[in-house]
């Protein structure tokens, strides 16, 4: 039987270096969320997203150091746990400095690119697709138990597209979430930028440079973006 695991994590901030403050899951009806100390303080630009500030968490142990650490650890590792996160690879990067690395998961940013064949949703973070698709849901934004609930109802509409297309049972829907999750995903338009609303197939035809120093931009930053780089190498025929 599946445990599928829908968690989020807050942070210090976005790069390589940041670290865990907040952890929520839920399985099944249970629900889990606890704060952290992380190994370096939280910067105002990071409590001003998540509303955690280093006073909250001066009296809190660190992740590792935590007495749920190893139930944690053994639950997301289990051969038959499912990992559900937005935007997973970053949650997965923060907890694997601790030490976690799952063996199945699934990215519904991922699958909701994958979905959005004919390119109608102009952004497909969580937050902005809570409301686009009108998930109906009491839920606190950037609070990892908030964006936990959002998660879990984006999942199951993607899932039941995925179902409802393809005939598929249970099983093939997880299999075909889990290979979709597995490789970068295809963008298709700019959300950002000069070429905001444009797709990037007709900025590479008008502003090849452009394609050209966006990709090196990315190619060169520290935390480099799996999406934007295979994107631009498949528009830019590299």
């Amino acid at each position: 039987m599946q445990n599928i695991i829908f968690f989020d994590t807050e942070t210090t901030g976005v790069n390589n270096t940041d670290f865990l403050c907040q952890l929520a899951y839920k399985i099944n009806d249970k629900t889990f969320c606890e704060l952290y100390k992380p190994e370096i303080k939280i910067p105002p630009e990071a409590s001003a997203v998540h509303h955690i500030t280093n006073k909250m968490v001066e009296d809190k142990t660190s992740f590792k150091k935590n007495p749920n650490f190893k139930d944690i650890k053994n639950l997301f590792e289990d051969k038959n746990s499912i990992l559900v996160a937005h935007n997973a690879k970053f949650d997965l990067a923060i907890i694997k400095k601790e030490g976690i690395i799952p063996k199945n998961v699934i990215c519904t940013l991922r699958v909701a690119r994958a979905l959005d064949k004919e390119n109608k949703i102009p952004q497909h973070k969580l937050q902005f697709l809570r409301y686009f698709l009108d998930i109906d849901i009491d839920a606190t934004a950037h609070d990892a138990l908030g964006d936990v609930l959002v998660l879990e109802k984006l999942f199951e509409r993607l899932f039941d597209k995925i179902k409802k297309e393809n005939n598929f049972s249970d099983k093939e829907v997880y299999k075909k979430m889990i290979e979709i999750s597995s490789k970068p995903s295809l963008m298709y338009s700019f959300s950002f930028g000069k070429y905001t609303g444009k797709t990037i197939e007709d900025v590479s035809k008008i502003d090849r440079g452009y394609l050209e120093w966006f990709l090196k931009t990315k190619e060169s930053e520290d935390s480099e973006d799996e999406d934007w780089i295979y994107t631009l190498k498949y528009y830019l025929n590299k």
